[in-house]
């Protein structure tokens, strides 16, 4: 087995582990798990550390378990949370780990004989647990002075919390012996926030057992300008593309700060060493060519959404942003812009310029339409007109029935021609 343990440091993914667990890992083949409390129909790019983390464990031998929380779901883990979450219905739960599920395709290796990833759902087991036997079991090897000093019930103890939340320690705990148990899992990995239930399940097993177990915790990341990662002034960025689209998705990757692309690029990609050096390398030279970050972006868009999708969020990009000719795109990139920019439906036959532009939603009146056209202002295509009496004709329908109308220098639109 590499030096797993020392790979990871080198990127960044090291906040704390337990003694040990390089030489437990270099012993042989492993079970990691890592879990994933649905919340929302989707994962955010935060989630992506730990699930990153997971890959780098089966890319180095071992087996990774993404573990569904749809039973710890139910009840809510405190931990990073300043006040109680709002509880979810089973229904809601359900639906968000089939969808999350889904997600995960293109992030892990699911035909691989001995590292192939398994995706489990804690509802399986904890549903039908029985409380008395629960407490008599499990309740009774933890001390709730021990509990009250662990930061994610500490954190809280000024503002209240609820008896349903502290024993979410309990809960993901359990987790843990029960993977011990049927999938000889001895590692658990996660943000650094969940130290405390990881050494919990540690001591768990330890104590009910007698086994060997093992944590590893990532920091929580903060961007150079000190933002939560993955937070933007428009909200969370998905993974699910109906939530955050393709385009969006590569852009966020695009428009990293450059103090954290490198960090990014050793965090979100599996890009060797030297690879990496190279491009940051490069970057340095020029930033303003944003290269190391626009392989970060196809990296990752790629990762979670497969290359058409990147191959169209580019098209877009390069579009909209570089006066990129348009008229060699295939109908793909058109239909990932239509979701991006305001589009018209309109009769692709007989259409003047200063209509389109109007029914474009470009200017408010034809009046405006000429001006902006006698002035230079109007693109057709990334070509500028001056012509007030242009029409449309049937080249300037690109991929059969798009084209590209820009006033200035960023006010875009596309119309979508019928018939």
């Amino acid at each position: 087995m590499s030096d797993l343990v020392a790979e990871l440091e080198w990127r960044g993914f090291v906040h704390h582990t337990t003694r040990d667990l390089a030489a437990h890992l270099a012993a042989g083949r492993r079970t990691v798990y890592c879990g994933f409390d649905p919340t929302a129909p989707s994962f955010q790019v935060g989630n992506l550390m730990p699930l990153m983390l997971l890959r780098h464990f089966q890319l180095a031998g071992h087996r990774p378990i993404v573990l569904m929380g749809g039973g710890t779901g139910l009840i809510g883990d405190p931990s990073g949370k300043q006040s109680e979450r709002p509880l979810l219905s089973e229904e809601q739960i359900r639906e968000n780990v089939r969808r999350q599920r889904d997600q995960l395709t293109g992030l892990f290796d699911f035909d691989a004989k001995e590292t192939r990833v398994l995706v489990l759902n804690n509802a399986d087991w904890l549903v039908e647990q029985q409380l008395i036997a629960f407490l008599r079991d499990v309740g009774k090897h933890f001390s709730v002075n021990v509990m009250m000093q662990k930061e994610s019930v500490k954190a809280r103890l000024d503002a209240g919390i609820s008896y349903t939340e502290f024993s979410y320690m309990l809960l993901q705990a359990y987790d843990f012996l029960h993977l011990s148990r049927k999938e000889q899992c001895t590692i658990q990995v996660g943000g650094s926030d969940q130290w405390g239930n990881i050494t919990a399940g540690i001591d768990l097993i330890r104590r009910v057992d007698g086994g060997e177990a093992h944590g590893l915790v990532a920091p929580l990341f903060t961007t150079a300008s000190g933002a939560k990662f993955g937070k933007t002034e428009g909200g969370a960025i998905w993974l699910d593309p109906s939530l955050t689209s393709p385009y969006k998705f590569y852009q966020f990757w695009y428009n990293v700060d450059d103090r954290d692309v490198e960090s990014f690029l050793k965090l979100f990609t599996f890009l060797p060493r030297v690879e990496i050096e190279q491009w940051m390398k490069s970057h340095k030279k020029d930033p303003s060519r944003h290269e190391a970050q626009g392989q970060l972006a196809a990296e990752v868009t790629t990762m979670v959404h497969g290359k058409d999708a990147t191959s169209n969020a580019t098209g877009v990009s390069a579009i909209l942003f570089s006066d990129f000719d348009p008229r060699n795109v295939k109908a793909s990139v058109f239909d990932e812009m239509a979701k991006e920019i305001p589009t018209a439906s309109v009769p692709a036959n007989n259409l003047g310029l200063v209509d389109a532009l109007v029914q474009a939603g470009l200017v408010k009146s034809k009046s405006e339409a000429r001006r902006q056209i006698e002035q230079g202002g109007v693109y057709v295509n990334q070509q500028r007109v001056k012509d007030v009496d242009r029409k449309l004709d049937p080249s300037d329908w690109l991929a059969g029935r798009n084209l590209l109308l820009r006033k200035g220098k960023k006010d875009y639109a596309l119309l979508r021609g019928g018939q």
